[in-house]
């Protein structure tokens, strides 16, 4: 049985009761703070409305037509065991490909089933467990960082529904000059066709210490819509040392829904990668803000859309300081009706001098039917600054191809070499081992169908 998300107030004229139900089911068991957080989150989320293409943010991307919110529901499957023989096969295959890990979270419709970490980095003081039991064991550093400053419930129309409504998610904490050499791996399995879901990341990396967290979401295709939304919050303190990378491979009919917001203190290098490559619809909210003198990051995105896929990339480098730095690559490839669009900005607040940003948005269209928009901007209020931005939408570079196949390839070997080479500079930017592999993987597979 499950609760039509129409039925606890996604719609207008909800009762307050049955809204407050909603609220009081998925907080069962949490500390009052949390439920009392998760009540003003529905509080804002009802105040505010719901974004329309008469936004400059939504223009290209119609909820009305993208998202059937009447035929959601809240799932309410029981939480899996932690026992691989009972998970999908499609998430114990994505399992065994994945490389040595500090540790890994696995998710099954929206549960956390299972968290493991490397013993001697639990002796150093490394938290990696679900948000939930983090809310009880961790109270003071959660209820600190949880949907505060980095995505508070104001931050939009999604990140409060979020904030009410999230069902488990992923909390990692790095203590103070503690570095981790391999990678934390989180796998996300969604089954149940028709069903929202919705989780959050949390990740607290103290003063002088390093991670790298890779998050993977899957599903095989759904019957009906599935909505999966995530918010993510990423604290890098000073001197640290923080890369995020999600991996979106959802089944066809799958809405991938993701706010994420990195804090980049003194010193930090914060880096993020997001790949797009399943769902019919994806939408994702970045901003990076350059909060310390020293900070940076780089902000990645490759994506690769077939068929009638939908892409809309949200991102904003906010340099609050001076003597920051951040640089955007968003690379993508669009084949068969797909379209993608990419929409950024950078923001340099006054009295931000000697910062070094830079955007660039490059998309290559392999059929007449694909379209991309790219919509690259610049918001500077300081003037000793070195800021550039850069779109471009172009065919397959013919030059490239016919060069290839004068060295003897077929036409359609050297097609693939010219998209993979080109997607391939994202990827050499953040090589983590299995990521580059599970990717081209799939944009082999893509290219294969292409005609």
């Amino acid at each position: 049985m499950s609760t039509a998300l129409t039925d606890i107030g996604l719609m207008e004229g909800v009762t307050e009761a049955m809204n407050g139900a909603a609220v009081e089911r998925v907080s069962l068991g949490e500390p009052e703070w949390l439920r009392e957080r998760r009540i003003h989150a529905w509080d804002v989320y009802e105040r505010t409305p719901m974004p329309s293409t008469k936004l400059e943010e939504w223009r290209y991307t119609d909820l009305k037509k993208k998202l059937d919110l009447d035929s959601l529901r809240l799932p309410e499957t029981e939480a899996a065991p932690d026992d691989p023989a009972a998970w999908p096969a499609r998430l114990r295959a994505t399992m065994e490909e994945d490389h040595e890990a500090s540790g890994h979270i696995v998710l099954v419709d929206g549960h956390v089933v299972h968290a493991d970490l490397i013993p001697e980095l639990a002796e150093k003081g490394v938290i990696l467990t679900s948000l939930h039991q983090a809310a009880d064991e961790h109270a003071e550093l959660v209820r600190e960082h949880l949907a505060t400053e980095a995505v508070p419930a104001e931050e939009g129309k999604f990140a409060a529904l979020n904030a009410a409504l999230w069902t488990d998610g992923i909390f990692l904490h790095v203590p103070k000059g503690v570095k981790l050499d391999l990678p934390v791996r989180v796998t996300r399995s969604y089954t149940e066709s028709g069903a929202a879901y919705f989780s959050r990341v949390l990740i607290v990396a103290e003063a002088n210490s390093q991670v790298s967290y890779v998050d993977e979401v899957i599903s095989d295709d759904f019957d009906e819509q599935t909505f999966a939304s995530t918010a993510v919050e990423v604290i890098a303190l000073d001197d640290s040392q923080v890369q995020y990378v999600a991996l979106q491979r959802l089944g066809r009919r799958g809405f991938y829904q993701s706010v994420q917001r990195t804090l980049a203190r003194r010193n930090s290098r914060l880096d993020t990668l997001n790949v797009a490559m399943g769902g019919s619809v994806t939408r994702v909210d970045l901003s990076a803000r350059l909060l310390g003198p020293g900070a940076s990051s780089d902000m990645l995105g490759l994506y690769f859309g077939d068929e009638d896929q939908h892409f809309d990339f949200n991102t904003s480098q906010d340099h609050e300081v001076p003597n920051t730095a951040s640089d955007l690559l968003y690379k993508g490839a669009l084949d068969g009706k797909s379209r993608a669009v990419f929409r950024g900005i950078i923001r340099v607040h006054a009295g931000a001098q000697q910062t070094d940003a830079y955007q660039t948005n490059r998309n290559i269209l392999l059929s007449h039917g694909a379209r991309a928009d790219s919509l690259p901007n610049l918001e500077i209020e300081a003037d000793d600054v070195k800021c550039s931005h850069g779109a471009t939408v172009g065919q397959l570079d013919e030059e490239a191809k016919f060069y290839l196949m004068s060295r003897g390839l077929e036409e359609v070997q050297a097609e693939r070499l010219v998209v993979t080479g080109f997607l391939g500079e994202v990827l050499a930017k953040l090589p983590l081992g299995g990521v580059v592999e599970k990717v081209n993987r799939v944009i082999e597979q893509k290219l294969s169908q292409h005609s």
